[in-house]
């Protein structure tokens, strides 16, 4: 089974698959063909983070494709000239905020340690679809009629609108052959063709004639490397939730909301009722406090890994959440095992969401979860050789340094900027027992935690469990809720309980497959164009 956000990538997985390529394999295709139909979410200009496991050696595996800072990065690159933090779009737009791309190297060494079919056949779906066109999505055209850069960038404009300044419509073909020649590119000589000679050469160049300008070099491309990671696992109940490791933020943060909310008795986590939704909200603001203070790319800072998901440390910061009652201010950071929290301050970086996730099994039970990015809506708004470049170095704080004290996740030279992106793996006493990502900026770890509550703790078939309401507290004093039937009823209730309440739309794009007795059970977030394709 392959679940991926767009119909015609659940496909080109689903085929790869039937022509004996195992779940590497059609992750590749997968994630590449979404590159050409949901450009405004991940692709080659971007990066991500994989976890595999091997069903074979119940080996687990984490590769990470982050994009890097340029080594001409300094920590003032989003600061004005007074000092203040950038506004957040006059950061984006533009070279300023273009990482080195990490997505093509990821996709190589996965296959390199464990593809089973020829690194070129994994494209043909993707070249195929670019050479012939595809049908823009309604989801697609929305985002482009209501984007206020897009239309506006010269690299970009003449992709994605017509000459009277009209989006493309839903429905229409498109085609997209300078993608397709980047494809044949890569797949007949490797990744080698993206990071040096001609491709490597347009990206420096479209990066520093940009408006403003970047800086990054052919240096920086030649020299990115991928890393493999150890993968970070923690205890749910009878469970073993398994993620990424900084970079990204997500499996620590979530597995931190997990193991406070396990303190709690299963049949309270109906996140249907108030009860739930303010026991949930209150573990996510003293996650968020911590992931705020501690969290950043491990190469360059310390950070207190085992002891934020130590089960000492949750339990006593569980006991901090009234089951009644929020007290409607942000928590602090706690003090995990082996680090002191006055030696970091807060991070204050501007995320908003645009990310894709996919999941697949193959016949043999390996299995990939893989969240790719270019950050933002369209990312930069930089276009190139057919695809759009990332605007990741707006996950870095925009302040280096706070009330007098370094932010962990500052801007430097070579630097991963924290993620979000939460590529998740549960494991029962069997083996393998759900796999589940999404997408959505910090949201993301939210929503991935919910979906694994709801799908474990409530026992609710997977598209229910997604399909719920999200919901969630990110530690800014605020308790937020997805516009729905729904809200107006969870609003007054947590209102009562002492939350201070916003309602919002919360497009999420959860994929998730479930191992049952049955047989495989995949889901899509019905809040975008997913589904799931299996045999």
């Amino acid at each position: 089974m392959v679940v991926a956000a767009h119909p015609l990538a659940a496909e080109a997985g689903r085929q790869i698959l039937r022509q004996g390529g195992n779940a590497v394999d059609a992750a590749i295709a997968t994630a590449l063909v979404l590159n050409l139909v949901e450009p405004q979410s991940s692709g080659v200009g971007g990066g991500g983070f994989l976890v595999y496991y091997a069903a074979a050696h119940r080996e687990l595996v984490s590769i990470d494709g982050r994009e890097t800072a340029p080594l001409a990065a300094k920590p003032d690159r989003f600061l004005n000239p007074d000092g203040t933090p950038m506004h957040f779009f006059t950061a984006v737009v533009g070279g300023r905020s273009i990482g080195t791309p990490g997505y093509l190297r990821m996709l190589e060494m996965a296959h390199r340690k464990f593809g089973k079919l020829q690194w070129s056949s994994l494209f043909l779906p993707a070249i195929k679809l670019a050479t012939d066109g595809f049908p823009v999505s309604e989801r697609l055209h929305m985002l482009l009629a209501e984007d206020a850069f897009l239309p506006k960038s010269e690299s970009a404009k003449g992709y994605f609108y017509h000459p009277d300044g009209t989006p493309l419509a839903a429905g229409e073909t498109v085609k997209n052959p300078q993608l397709a020649r980047v494809f044949t590119e890569v797949a007949m000589q490797g990744t080698k063709a993206f990071y040096s000679g001609p491709i490597a050469r347009d990206i420096v160049r479209a990066v520093r004639d940009a408006t403003p300008n970047g800086d990054m070099s052919l240096d920086d491309l030649a020299h990115y490397r991928v890393k493999e990671r150890k993968a970070i696992c923690g205890p749910y109940r009878s469970w073993r939730v398994c993620g990424m490791g900084p970079p990204s933020s997500g499996a620590i943060t979530m597995l931190q909301i997990l193991g406070m909310l396990q303190h709690f008795p299963a049949d309270r986590l109906n996140l249907d009722e108030p009860g739930a939704v303010h026991l949930f909200a209150e573990a996510g603001k003293l996650a968020f406090a911590d992931r705020d203070r501690y969290l950043a790319d491990t190469d360059f800072v310390p950070a207190p890994i085992l002891g934020l998901i130590d089960p000492g440390y949750l339990a006593s910061r569980a006991k901090l959440i009234d089951p009644e009652r929020d007290n409607g201010i942000p928590a602090s950071p706690g003090d995990p095992p082996r680090r002191h929290a006055d030696r970091w301050s807060d991070d204050a970086s501007p995320e908003l969401p645009s990310t894709s996730d996919l999941a697949v099994i193959d016949r043999d039970g390996n299995a990939v979860s893989m969240t790719n990015s270019i950050e933002n809506q369209f990312g930069s708004r930089v276009m190139v050789d057919g695809f759009l470049l990332n605007n990741e170095l707006t996950d870095f704080s925009f302040l280096p340094v706070r009330d007098g004290k370094p932010v962990a996740n500052a801007v430097q030279a070579g630097k991963r900027p924290r993620s979000s992106m939460s590529p998740t793996m549960v494991f029962d006493k069997r083996g393998l027992k759900l796999i589940v990502g999404s997408a959505g900026g910090p949201a993301i770890i939210e929503d991935v935690a919910k979906t694994i509550i709801a799908a474990l703790d409530e026992h609710r078939d997977l598209q229910a469990a997604m399909d719920l309401p999200n919901v969630g507290n990110r530690n800014g004093g605020v308790t937020e809720i997805e516009v729905g039937p729904w809200a107006d009823g969870l609003k007054k209730a947590l209102e009562a309980r002492g939350h201070h309440v916003t309602v919002s739309p919360h497009p999420s794009g959860i994929a998730g497959i479930e191992v049952t007795k049955k047989g495989l059970e995949g889901a899509a977030d019905s809040r975008r164009d997913g589904t799931g394709r299996g045999d």
